[in-house]
């Protein structure tokens, strides 16, 4: 921006350029960032900004992701998963296979019903998953 659009210029010749003369306009008074968060800063940080301080639970030393990694999907999103396979499969006497670790998911839960016999690959499947998907005629197939 050019100097002649800075606001100050209006405060040019005036002594305190708005800062006023008894407390004036000093650096940092209040110290920098968040310093005095525990002292001068205590109000601000109990109101704004409360749990700040201190610690929560039991710390887990190198936490590996890996394997508590388990996206699920409902039984009745299956044939939505792989609808070209399915519908190539409908009808007939072959059986759609449904990978669901290729398609980003861990674990087959029960929610909703399957219409059509299936080969469900996954990692894990609750007994409802697996009970629904058996009475549609399929086969849950565990996969590492």
């Amino acid at each position: 921006m050019p100097t002649r659009l800075h606001h100050n210029r209006k405060k040019r010749g005036h002594v305190s350029a708005g800062h006023g003369r008894v407390g004036k306009h000093r650096k940092h008074p209040g110290g920098r960032g968040l310093a005095g968060g525990m002292h001068h800063h205590r109000i601000n940080m109990d109101k704004y900004h409360p749990g700040y301080f201190g610690k929560v639970g039991m710390r887990h030393f190198h936490l590996k992701k890996n394997p508590t990694w388990r996206p699920v999907v409902n039984v009745d999103k299956l044939i939505a998963l792989a609808p070209e396979v399915a519908a190539k499969y409908k009808n007939t006497e072959k059986v759609a296979v449904i990978d669901v670790l290729t398609k980003g998911y861990g674990k087959v839960l029960g929610k909703g019903s399957i219409s059509q016999p299936a080969i469900v690959r996954t990692r894990f499947v609750s007994a409802l998953a697996e009970k629904k998907i058996k009475a549609a005629g399929g086969v849950v197939e565990l996969i590492a």
